[in-house]
């Protein structure tokens, strides 16, 4: 059989479906092995070995063991796809920029608000709106006149941002008010190996 990596993962994780994503946007070969979350899988030593911190996403290339979504995507565009990861200096900034976004703003914003709503998470739902507000702003004037976050062709920024911007309505935020966001959000879902993540009840509901 061919190299493939695996990538451990679980179907409502965000982080996860960043690195399911751009494997399959890629065409890096690959299996996904989803974790049982909430049967304790995560805690077992088996996994706390690939990942001490206990959380998905975790992949294996060979040898190699790597965690965190965002490093993941950096390792596979290096890797595997390095027309997602721009060589030039100022725009590899520009990535590093939405990937700290999305490590913070993002993840404090709209991916916590759908925590709240999906898992029944104990957060702070108006400052997870608030939040949300001034980082969908935020990009929304970024992507005036734009197609993609960095440059004229997608990178690892607009994986990195893409899942749980568009499952902020399982979270009750609404991308009504923003149409350079949802236009992003087109483009991306545009693009050839498109995978979506599976909605919840709860975005049905939105």
């Amino acid at each position: 059989m061919a190299h493939q990596i695996r990538i451990h993962s679980f179907p409502l994780s965000g982080h996860a479906h960043r690195v399911e994503l751009f494997a399959s946007l890629t065409g890096i070969a690959h299996e996904v092995l989803n974790v049982d979350l909430a049967g304790g899988e995560h805690k077992q030593p088996p996994f706390l070995a690939l990942n001490p911190a206990g959380q998905v996403p975790v992949i294996e290339d060979g040898e190699t063991v790597i965690s965190d979504s965002n490093a993941i995507l950096i390792y596979l565009a290096r890797k595997y796809a390095p027309s997602w990861l721009p060589s030039d200096p100022v725009q590899e900034a520009e990535v590093q920029k939405f990937l700290t976004l999305a490590a913070g703003e993002i993840a404090f914003g709209p991916a916590a608000a759908r925590l709240i709503n999906v898992f029944n998470a104990p957060l702070d739902s108006d400052f997870c709106a608030s939040v949300a507000a001034r980082v969908l702003g935020k990009i929304d004037a970024h992507m005036e006149d734009r197609r993609f976050l960095v440059g004229d062709a997608p990178t690892i920024a607009d994986v990195a941002a893409y899942s749980y911007i568009a499952h902020a309505p399982e979270g009750g935020i609404s991308l009504e008010p923003y149409p350079n966001v949802r236009a992003l959000l087109a483009n991306i879902e545009a693009l050839k190996g498109f995978k979506p993540m599976p909605a919840t009840k709860a975005g049905l509901a939105a």
